[in-house]
């Protein structure tokens, strides 16, 4: 058979220098992976087999097995899985486009400590390059199932591997090793070691649900003896809690994850009645890289009478929960349920309900209970929860009351909305928020001038999902969340009265102004008024009670909806020299054409301090640019 030698790609190169050059320190990591891909295409097989009768593909005795020669120093993991077709074998192995290599490369130089690093091999796909820690080289040899020609893969690491056409692979994948020498200070060991291998199945992989098999070493002249089963194969989550030890909780959690980091928090949960089943779920300590993008693989494993079915089942937790990893075991469930048909199920819906309630019942109880626990969890995932408040009217109560936000009332400690109740001031009836990038852009906002002023607490909302789930919620406790920079706000409480009349009056005085500057700036605003939420700027701009903040409208234009633009309002502070220096010009001379462009930069510069850009740039440096050179 004809072989051909293919380039590795740029990222693929730079991953395998890495690996050859000792970044991990723990590189007993390679095996764990390395099992983990053959346990892996075990489950496709079987899932393949259920599915399609007809496929040519002995199922009778699905193993993984281990086989080590000590002369020529090789391991080899075989397993008689799927297996790869020649396509697949360079499409997978022989580049690492699809596994975000630029990110895992960025992420692997700036890991702070060894066990950072080594999480970060299985977390982005290249659980198989691990191989190169150990090994001079690699000889990967597979036959896809119901294939009749296998595909042999080599490589030394660098900057080439080879492929060929082979007639008599096996079914399944096996993986040789030319192992390097044993170098025990580098943390090399001596994988031909037969104890060795033992250890690090025990502590990596006992929980697999096939069996692991290696046939002990043979005595001078003794009998070839029967292979041996390393790994106890008991599915955990079937196990009472008494019997499992945490550490090999963090391993299943690792082996489904490929989350080097020990999980924050372990959920167990047995339902039983009319609709059997078992969870062990798991919260991650650390929010994987691709938490927000529209690829992240979302969901748990789900077996059927401990049958595994499929690997990220979408369908037994909300979107918002996606972080969340583990494994399902339903016992009435058909063995052959696709996708389709789950997300109709009835003892599916049942189950998410379920286990959504659990997954929030444990997080309130960290937040009660274990306040650094509960504080790492918030800023992990507090961005995702916070999506439910918008998609989940069933369970908002819930997500609000595990939820906690940045506020005026401390610089470090977030606050609850209950806390906030609690703090609110003789009077006051709504809960006041601003939403914005950074807390430091919103924390000097022109809207917040009157609140901190009067030491009115405003809750400082800073992720783009806020503009949406505040509106979705409404209120709290009876109480209504207003947006500091929506609808006119009057704070003043006590003396209404006498505050009103003033208000009043100044609206009288200003009245031709505003309607004046109303005209100017007709193409971008719908109103000028007085504000009673200024005390140190001169102007600010504000939405409309009911209308979307720009913000808003923003994040439905890059969803692809088009919304269409929203005039504003802009408020302006009589108290101020400028609104007062404009007034007087105003009532002085009928020739206004300078005022206008006076008006326009007004309005732009209330623009700016909210964070926005100007409507024409070059237009607003002309302008200042003329009013700065007239001061000189």
């Amino acid at each position: 058979m004809t072989t051909e030698t293919f380039e590795f790609q740029v990222e693929a190169r730079q991953l395998l220098q890495l690996m050859i050059h000792s970044v991990y320190s723990n590189k007993d990591v390679f095996l764990r992976e390395l099992v983990s891909n053959a346990s892996d295409a075990l489950d496709k097989l079987r899932l393949e087999k259920l599915r399609d009768d007809a496929l040519d593909a002995d199922v009778s005795d699905l193993h993984i097995e281990l086989d080590i020669d000590r002369e020529a120093r090789t391991l080899t993991v075989r397993d008689n899985g799927i297996g790869m077709s020649y396509d697949e074998v360079g499409q997978l192995i022989g580049t690492i486009a699809n596994s975000g290599t630029a990110t895992f490369l960025k992420e692997l130089k700036e890991a702070q400590d060894a066990a950072g690093a080594e999480g970060l091999i299985g977390q982005f796909g290249v659980g198989f390059y691990s191989g190169f820690m150990v090994a001079d080289e690699v000889t990967l040899v597979t036959r896809r199932a119901g294939e009749a020609q296998g595909t042999r893969w080599t490589s030394r690491g660098e900057a080439t591997y080879t492929l060929e056409r082979v007639d008599d692979a096996p079914q399944g994948t096996s993986v040789t090793l030319h192992l390097k020498p044993a170098d025990p200070e580098n943390q090399l060991h001596d994988y031909t070691s037969e104890w060795t291998i033992r250890e690090i199945v025990k502590r990596y992989s006992d929980f697999i649900t096939w069996p692991i098999r290696m046939v002990p070493e043979v005595e001078d002249g003794g009998d070839t003896p029967e292979p041996e089963t390393l790994n106890s194969m008991k599915a955990l989550w079937a196990r009472s809690r008494d019997e499992v030890s945490d550490d090999e909780y963090h391993e299943l959690y690792k082996h489904i994850s490929h989350d080097w980091r020990e999980p924050l928090e372990t959920i167990r949960l047995q339902a039983e009645g009319t609709f059997e089943y078992q969870a062990l779920l798991f919260v991650p300590s650390h929010a994987p890289h691709d938490l927000f993008t529209r690829d992240f693989k979302r969901g748990v494993q789900l077996y059927v009478k401990r049958v595994f079915i499929m690997d990220d089942c979408e369908a037994l937790l909300p979107p918002y929960l996606r972080f969340v990893k583990g494994v399902v075991d339903a016992q009435d469930l058909s063995l052959n349920v696709s996708r389709e048909i789950l997300q109709q199920d009835r003892h599916i819906r049942m189950m998410q309900r379920r286990l959504t309630k659990k997954v929030l019942s444990t997080v309130k109880e960290l937040k009660t209970k274990d306040a650094e626990r509960y504080a790492t969890f918030w800023r992990e995932f507090g961005t995702a929860l916070k999506e439910g408040l918008v998609t989940d009217s069933e369970n908002r109560d819930a997500i609000l009351a595990v939820s906690s936000f940045a506020t005026t009332h401390s610089d470090d400690e977030p606050t609850t909305l209950a806390q906030y109740v609690e703090r609110m001031k003789d009077g006051q009836e709504d809960i006041y928020y601003i939403t914005g990038e950074s807390r430091q852009s919103i924390e000097n906002s022109p809207h917040m001038e009157a609140f901190r002023d009067k030491g009115i607490e405003v809750l400082l909302l800073t992720d783009a999902v806020d503009e949406v789930w505040v509106d979705a919620v409404g209120t709290y406790e009876g109480k209504k969340l207003r947006s500091v920079a929506k609808g006119e706000i009057d704070l003043d409480a006590e003396g209404a009265d006498k505050a009103a009349e003033e208000r009043e009056k100044q609206a009288e005085e200003y009245a031709g102004l505003l309607s004046w500057m109303r005209e100017q700036l007709d193409e971008d605003i719908k109103e000028v008024r007085l504000s009673t939420r200024l005390t140190v700027s001169p102007a600010c701009i504000v939405s409309d009670a009911h209308d979307l903040t720009p913000a808003l409208e923003n994040m439905y234009r890059a969803m692809g909806q088009e919304v269409p633009r929203t005039k504003r309002i802009l408020e302006l502070n009589p108290g101020h020299p400028l609104v007062k220096g404009l007034h007087q010009a105003y009532q002085a001379s009928e020739e206004r054409t300078e005022l206008a462009e006076s008006a326009e930069l007004l309005h732009t510069l209330a623009v700016l301090a909210e964070g926005g850009q100007p409507k024409d740039p070059a237009r607003f440096v002309r302008l200042v640019s003329d009013r700065l050179e007239r001061t000189l």
